[in-house]
């Protein structure tokens, strides 16, 4: 049995309760990939982290995230989250950034007074659905047709499909058929209207059937692919803030921010709790 740092970090909210909980174990060398996956199961979070020393030189660090049901190789609020207690635990960048090592590769992590940063990856699959895809998901979204607006895929590392709805109300009044989108990661988002009295530009919501929290209070990963999509589409400004975990009683609001051809995703990250624990 091994002792190890660990945090436990509200991501995308300034308050503590109101984002997406992440746990993180730090100097996580040596933990075998059975352990991370129990550990993961028994926080019963929507992802756990394990950081540990790079493999790459041009990394700061290494991070493995995991669900309840298994290992990622990206993922957006465990990114920053990750960050954020590498840094509180110590963590000093070797450059102006951080560069984290995960699954994906190296993703570059800026922090600024409004907090941090990931660089967003590239899709790995985008494009339209299949009809018959685009159907089975309407109808376990329980969305009319006339309400939807389009569906592609938009997957970075998580083989996310996001569907756009006609409005924010819509996308609220979802309640989805878990069991017709078994094995399927869905998001919806909807522009917010004038009268939707939001401070965002965005609502957005994440479905993972199968997951012990299946639907995600705010997803870093799902906005990053859905910001491309519409970026590319020009169906967005270069900055805009989303947000998501509404119908769950939370508050997450996610920056993005076009810079050139860099497209960042970025919250906040508060420690909620602190300590070490025993694996």
């Amino acid at each position: 049995m091994t002792s190890h740092p660990f945090l436990q970090v509200n991501v995308f909210s300034t308050d503590p309760l109101l984002g997406n909980p992440l746990a993180v174990v730090l100097d996580a060398d040596g933990l075998s990939d059975a352990r991370m996956a129990a550990f993961a199961r028994w926080t019963n979070l929507s992802e756990t982290t394990f950081v540990s020393k790079p493999n790459d030189p041009r990394a700061d660090y290494r991070v493995r995230i995991f669900t309840t049901l298994g290992e990622l190789p990206f993922a957006g609020h465990p990114t920053l989250g990750s960050c954020h207690a590498w840094l509180a635990n110590g963590g000093v960048p070797r450059g102006g950034e951080i560069v984290q090592e995960c699954g994906i590769g190296l993703v570059r992590i800026r922090r600024d007074a409004a907090g941090l940063a990931f660089e967003a990856p590239p899709l790995r699959r985008e494009g339209p659905l299949d009809p018959s895809l685009r159907e089975r998901v309407r109808a376990g979204l329980g969305v009319a047709v006339d309400e939807l607006v389009d569906a592609q895929w938009v997957g970075n590392g998580p083989p996310w499909l996001a569907v756009r709805l006609r409005s924010r109300a819509a996308v609220l009044a979802v309640r989805p058929d878990y069991a017709a989108l078994d094995e399927l990661m869905v998001g919806v988002f909807a522009a917010c209207g004038e009268g939707d009295a939001v401070d965002a530009d965005f609502e957005s919501r994440a479905f993972i059937a199968g997951e012990a929290a299946p639907e995600d209070p705010v997803t870093g990963s799902l906005n990053a692919g859905i910001a491309r999509w519409l970026l590319r589409e020009s169906a967005a400004p270069d900055r805009y803030v989303i947000s998501q975990g509404t119908v769950m009683g939370r508050a997450g609001r996610v920056q993005v921010e076009r810079v050139g051809d860099a497209l960042w995703i970025g919250g906040a990250c508060v420690t909620c709790i602190e300590g070490a624990v025993t694996l």
